[in-house]
């Protein structure tokens, strides 16, 4: 099929590539100059495992196009994907502005040139419940009559992006006409192969399906995070009442982890725009409301920590932190917990010195700029610090050389905010050693 991606950011870029991949020739639109240039090279402009040797194949064997010529790209598609993006306005909501300019922009196109052919327009897109109609409504007042809006939302995690492309666990499709349903499944069969399902739906129970899936993980990592404060404070260990809940087939082992709360382009803002639409539809959903507010109290839990062992002035103190990304295996900075916990340290009067393998440049250039210094390697943050705090677990830190860290140190505290190491372990070493959700160890 040749289909059309407009926007060529994390999920634009993905889905484009892993399209071509399936045979598929695929135009990719942005209006950044500078990012088309990049790809036309064949320069991958986002960090995620396994994207750029899909990449540089479908560019190689002409599948996969980028331009920054919209009318060549809808003139010359059968079907034209959204994604772009939605970032959170100011009162919560997801701002819809780019969308609705591609949509007039597309409506443009399409009545000066005419409608010789059917388009689908897909929002694949995080866009709230009612968005499909709002498009179509906009492509109407261009007189616009042989064309569909389709919800088809992404379901992709950072840092697995492309097995969940290529292997997704189920495929949502919101059409109200089997000859789009159709055309949509025809596209994604060869991705289903192992038999795992295309859900057909209308386009509102396809909007309200991503929000629904994000916002009920946000809950579940919300409730552990919770959860876990409880069982410090009352002697318990998480990791143990962790197992014991996720033994039970109702509820299952994913998404159980403490930490010091989620991060992310998806559920921060997904949260909040589900909260935001209940509340124009006066059937407002309390409980996200509450599970947000207790997220953003969460990221400050780790220099509280610090603070009741250093005391609340930490002027002349100068910490390590390893890990930036909201998550490993991504450069993704956006809403990490890892840039409040460090504005948190500065404004105590603390100095701070990070290292992330994928990261350091984002914080640099979005987030943190030279507020903090970056260190080269894992390790040389280390020198001289009186503590490390561990903000994301990067495989690389899981198994260290606690004997480096142990001579780089001024002292060997250790503040674990993703539990990576085991208690009995930091013990046995003799670290003084803080994580969520368990009893600290030789403090």
């Amino acid at each position: 099929m040749n289909l059309a991606v407009i926007g060529t950011g994390y999920v634009g870029l993905v889905s484009g590539t892993c399209f071509a991949e399936m045979g598929n020739n695929v135009v990719c639109v942005d209006n950044d100059q500078e990012k088309l240039n990049k790809l036309k090279n064949k320069e991958v402009t986002i960090y995620e495992p396994g994207l750029e040797v899909l990449f540089k194949r479908n560019v190689e064997q002409e599948r996969l196009h980028f331009t920054g010529d919209l009318e060549y790209a809808v003139l010359n598609s059968e079907i034209i994907f959204f994604c772009l993006p939605t970032p959170q306005d100011e009162d919560g909501s997801a701002d819809l502005k780019y969308v609705f300019k591609v949509a007039d922009d597309v409506g443009s196109i399409l009545k000066q040139r005419g409608e010789d052919d059917f388009k689908i327009i897909v929002n694949k897109s995080t866009v709230p419940v009612g968005t499909s109609k709002a498009v179509t409504d906009k492509l109407k007042k261009y007189g616009l009559e042989k064309f569909e809006v389709v919800s088809n939302p992404e379901f992709l995690r950072e840092g697995f992006a492309v097995d969940d492309f290529m292997k997704p666990d189920r495929i949502v499709i919101g059409a109200s006409s089997d000859f789009a349903m159709k055309k949509m499944k025809k596209l994604y069969e060869p991705f289903v192969r192992q038999g795992n399902p295309i859900l057909e739906m209308d386009p509102p129970s396809a909007e309200v399906t991503k929000y629904a899936a994000n916002s009920y993980l946000a809950m579940r990592i919300t409730f552990m995070n919770e959860l876990a404060n409880f069982c410090e404070a009352a002697g318990a260990n998480v990791d143990l009442v962790r197992k014991g809940m996720g033994t039970d087939s109702r509820i299952g082992k994913r998404f159980l982890f403490p930490g010091i709360g989620y991060g992310g382009s998806c559920f921060p803002k997904d949260v909040k725009a589900l909260v935001k639409t209940s509340n124009g539809f006066n059937n407002k959903i309390s409980l996200l409301e509450l599970v947000d507010k207790v997220n953003e109290q969460q990221k400050h839990v780790l220099v509280k920590k610090v603070k009741n062992y250093f005391g609340e002035d930490l002027h002349g103190k100068k910490f390590a932190v390893w890990g930036l990304a909201f998550k490993p295996n991504t450069d993704d900075m956006r809403e990490a917990p890892s840039i409040v916990i460090i504005n948190d340290l500065l404004n105590a009067g603390a100095e701070v010195e990070a290292y992330d393998p994928e990261a350091m440049e984002n914080a640099k250039r979005f987030y943190l700029g030279e507020k903090i210094s970056y260190g080269s390697n894992m390790y040389e943050t280390l020198e001289d610090k009186d503590a490390l705090l561990i903000l994301t677990e990067w495989n690389e830190f899981r198994n260290p050389d606690f004997a480096k860290i142990n001579d780089a140190l001024k002292s060997k505290i250790i503040f674990d905010g993703r539990n990576i190491y085991k208690t009995e372990q930091m013990k046995e070493l003799g670290f003084v050693y803080f994580s969520i959700g368990r009893q600290p160890v030789n403090a």
